[in-house]
């Protein structure tokens, strides 16, 4: 797995909507096949395009501004991501490139479904969030921290969430780092319950 960029800098594409859902994000119409690869051309179909069937680019989405055109963070306001819990949505994010969403709040399962695909959910207020759009803004996940126009904004991040994504782990590889510390309750448990371990003959 690719870990998060440490430092991620990049300028923020603004799509400063509240309670943006899966849907708009990632439309069922535009989820053509069982697999995560294929998705990020219908990525926000109901405000990218104008024409949605033909692909006519609608000039006042952020994302067909030049400026934008090859962003790796957006900023979004609150709820984000919510609706229901298609994982789509985020694949489709991350095939596009994005790498970081910058927003007020995002809802439980998106934000879930982002960090187990190493797209990292930065919930900041408001304002900070506002100050960022359509800037210059660097992401420190080691320090925890989001910078734009030479001011600093600290962020939350659950510390297991932060080691899978500083070091590209899934959730079996995350577990696996215990390794020894497994060995050891096993062989801790074998000496107190031995009968659980015995082999049956076959």
């Amino acid at each position: 797995m690719s870990a998060f960029p440490q430092p991620l800098t990049g300028i923020a594409a603004p799509i400063m909507v509240d309670n943006i859902d899966t849907d708009t994000i990632i439309p069922s119409r535009e989820m053509r096949s069982t697999g995560r690869d294929g998705l990020a051309d219908g990525m926000f179909a109901p405000w990218r395009y104008s024409n949605v069937d033909a692909r006519v680019p609608n000039p006042d989405f952020a994302l067909n501004q030049p400026e934008f055109a090859n962003a790796t963070i957006i900023t979004g306001g609150k709820n984000f991501g919510c609706g229901s819990s298609r994982e789509h949505a985020v694949w489709a994010l991350a095939e596009y490139g994005i790498k970081a969403i910058i927003a007020e709040s995002f809802a439980p399962i998106f934000q879930n479904n982002c960090l187990r695909n190493f797209l990292l959910p930065v919930a900041l207020p408001r304002e900070a969030v506002e100050a960022c759009a359509g800037k210059s803004v660097t992401i420190d996940l080691a320090a925890q921290q989001v910078r734009c126009d030479n001011k600093t904004y600290p962020f939350t991040i659950d510390p297991e969430a932060k080691q899978m994504l500083a070091e590209g782990l899934d959730a079996i590889d995350l577990t696996m780092t215990q390794g020894d510390a497994i060995d050891a309750w096993l062989s801790a448990d074998a000496a107190q319950r031995p009968w659980v371990y015995l082999e049956t003959a076959t």
